[in-house]
């Protein structure tokens, strides 16, 4: 499932990619969640993920505060830090881009409002296949804060696997709206 999603999103045509991140970022924006939020959690996304860029300068545009992680693969956890400019950040393992410790301010994951949680696959009731590293699932065994998907209608199925220690997001963003976990 993992590497045919992964080939969908590669082979969007880029004007499509491109209208679908506009969708995007549109109604994440207008979202109640967003516009309670004061600390947005986000990746930078790189290569055939929906673009974060375009996000993240509207958070800093509203002045709010962008935290952005770091993956710490000898203790498989991940954490974040404060990004006030894109030269904070360094190109590490698998093409990524992270903030440098040295030049951020690291957060406690309680002081993030909103958790936008990367995934290539969602099912409707906000459980995620993720890109395989189990960061964020440990990350989110104790998110007390809101938490949502960004994803084209396409990654959004009726079901997917799940084990006990999955932890839906609250809601998944589509190019055509809002979906919310239960409700969907």
């Amino acid at each position: 499932m993992r590497k045919g999603a992964m080939e969908e999103l590669k082979n969007i045509p880029d004007n499509q990619r491109r209208q679908i991140e506009q969708e995007l970022k549109r109604h994440l924006t207008v979202s109640d969640a967003w516009q309670s939020a004061d600390r947005v959690g986000i990746t930078v996304a790189k290569g055939f993920e929906w673009n974060t860029e375009p996000i993240i300068d509207a958070a800093w545009q509203e002045g709010k505060t962008v935290c952005v992680p770091k993956c710490f693969p000898d203790e498989r956890k991940l954490n974040f830090f404060i990004l006030d400019t894109y030269d904070q950040l360094e190109t590490v393992y698998h093409g990524l881009l992270e903030p440098k410790p040295s030049e951020t301010v690291r957060v406690n994951k309680q002081d993030i409002d909103l958790l936008i949680v990367p995934g290539l696959l969602f099912d409707k009731g906000g459980f995620r296949i993720g890109f395989g590293g189990g960061y964020y699932d440990r990350f989110l065994t104790d998110f007390p804060n809101q938490k949502l998907s960004l994803a084209g209608s396409f990654q959004v199925v009726e079901n997917l696997p799940s084990e006990s220690y999955d932890i839906p997001v609250d809601s998944i963003i589509t190019e055509q709206g809002m979906l919310h976990q239960g409700g969907m």
